[in-house]
C-alpha cells in the first residue's frame, strides 16, 4: 500500500497553466505522481435538461461536487484506490465512465479552487498559485474549449465576460494569498526546479504525516 507523502495543490485562474507546471512536475521526478484535476469533479444533474445544465455558473465554487472531492482525498492520502469520474464538457454532464487511480508517493490537486476548500487546503504540504496575465489566460481559454470541447466562439466570450472573470476576481484570486508560492506567467524552470526540491525533502523527512482531513 502507498500512502502519499507530498500533497501539492495548485490553483490559479482558467488557462493559466497549472496542468502544464503538474506535468512538468511529473516529467521532472523518477516516480509516478497521482493528479486529482478538479474538472472531473464538476456536480451532476441528469434531472435537468441541455439548457439548464448549459446556464449553470461553473466557475462558482459551488458547481463542484466538493463531498465527493474530500472523499476521494481522503482515500488516496489512505493508500486506497478510487474511481474517478469522467465529465463530458459539451454535454455538461458525466459520462458513465469510470477510470481507476491508484495512490502514489505525490498526490497533486490541480484546479482553479485548488486552494478554496479549508479542509483540503489546510492538508497540503505545498500550496501552488499559478498567476498568467488575464489576456494569455482568455486566449488559452477560447483555443481550448472551442477546439478540444466543441464550444462556439461566441458562447466562450459569453461565459468568459458573464461568469469566468468575476468568479475569477470573486473565489479564485483571492485564494493566492493561500499560496506558499506564486509563479508568474505559467511554468518556469526555477518554480519546477523548486517544487523538486521540496517534493524530495519531504520524502526524504521521517516525520509521520497526519491525515489530510481530521474528523470532528
Amino acid at each position: 500500500m502507498t500512502i502519499p507523502s507530498f500533497v501539492l495543490g495548485i490553483a490559479g485562474g482558467t488557462g493559466a497553466g497549472k496542468t502544464t507546471i503538474a506535468r512538468d512536475v511529473t516529467d521532472g521526478l523518477d516516480q509516478p505522481m497521482t493528479q486529482l484535476p478538479l474538472d472531473n469533479y464538476y456536480e451532476d444533474h441528469p434531472e435537468r435538461s441541455f439548457a439548464e445544465r448549459r446556464s449553470i455558473n461553473y466557475d462558482h465554487p459551488s458547481a463542484f461536487d466538493w463531498d465527493l472531492i474530500r472523499a476521494h482525498v481522503e482515500k488516496l492520502c489512505s493508500g486506497e484506490s478510487i474511481e474517478m469520474p469522467q465529465y463530458d464538457f459539451e454535454t455538461h454532464a458525466r459520462t458513465g465512465e469510470r477510470v481507476r487511480v491508484e495512490p502514489t508517493d505525490v498526490l497533486v490537486i490541480e484546479g482553479i479552487l485548488a486552494l478554496y476548500e479549508e479542509a483540503l487546503n489546510n492538508g497540503m504540504d505545498l500550496r501552488l498559485y499559478v498567476e498568467t496575465d488575464a489576456d494569455v489566460r482568455i486566449l488559452r481559454r477560447i483555443r481550448r474549449d472551442v477546439i478540444e470541447r466543441g464550444r462556439s466562439l461566441e458562447g466562450v466570450i459569453e461565459q468568459y465576460l458573464s461568469t469566468v472573470k468575476p468568479m475569477h476576481e470573486q473565489f479564485v484570486e483571492p485564494t493566492k494569498k493561500r499560496a506558499d508560492l506564486v509563479v508568474p506567467e505559467g511554468a518556469n524552470s526555477a518554480a519546477i526546479e523548486l517544487l523538486g526540491a521540496a517534493i524530495a525533502d519531504a520524502q526524504n523527512s521521517s516525520k509521520v504525516k497526519a491525515p489530510l482531513i481530521e474528523h470532528d
